[in-house]
């Protein structure tokens, strides 16, 4: 197994991004990201391998993310947000800003929202958001779908008006 120097520069990314997209604030996403890896080096033991390692840390992340919810619970939350270029299967994307995007995401529902962000800026697999989230595969690549339809409603629409 990788030391755990070597997992935090090869997933502190992900981990920092799939934060962000829950904080929507660099500062406390940049926060909750150290505590993630504090926490996975205290349970490292716990991680038997039976699923990826970007799986167990966004699933460690999330809990950060909760408690630090529950602690903080009048945060403020910026609308910042790293650049990240979209994977090929998004094309419907392409052509939108990034903060046209996330304005997009940010108006569907928790779970389509934090499916669509594990996705386009974790760059997870259905598979292993459905893991994240306690759900299976195919209820991540529905949620993704139904998320990406609706944002393509509302473009269409956007540009009838127009």
């Amino acid at each position: 197994m990788l030391s755990m120097e070597e997992i935090y520069r090869e997933h502190s990314q992900t981990v920092y991004g799939y934060l962000l997209s829950l904080t929507r604030n660099a500062d406390t996403a940049e926060e909750l990201t150290q505590e993630t890896f504090y926490q996975a080096v205290k349970s490292a033991k716990k991680f038997d391998g039976s699923c990826k390692i970007t799986t167990w840390l966004c699933a460690i992340a999330k809990n950060v993310f909760l408690s630090y919810s529950r602690k903080h619970p009048s945060a403020d939350i910026l609308e910042e947000h790293t650049a990240s270029s979209p994977s090929p299967e998004n094309e419907i994307f392409s052509n939108m800003g990034q903060l046209e995007l996330m304005k997009r995401m940010h108006s569907l529902n928790n779970e389509m929202r934090e499916v669509m962000y594990l996705r386009l800026l974790g760059g997870l697999s259905f598979r292993e958001i459905g893991d994240i989230m306690s759900q299976t595969e195919n209820w991540a690549r529905v949620n993704y779908y139904r998320g990406k339809e609706k944002i393509k409603k509302e473009l269409e629409a956007d540009e009838y008006k127009a």
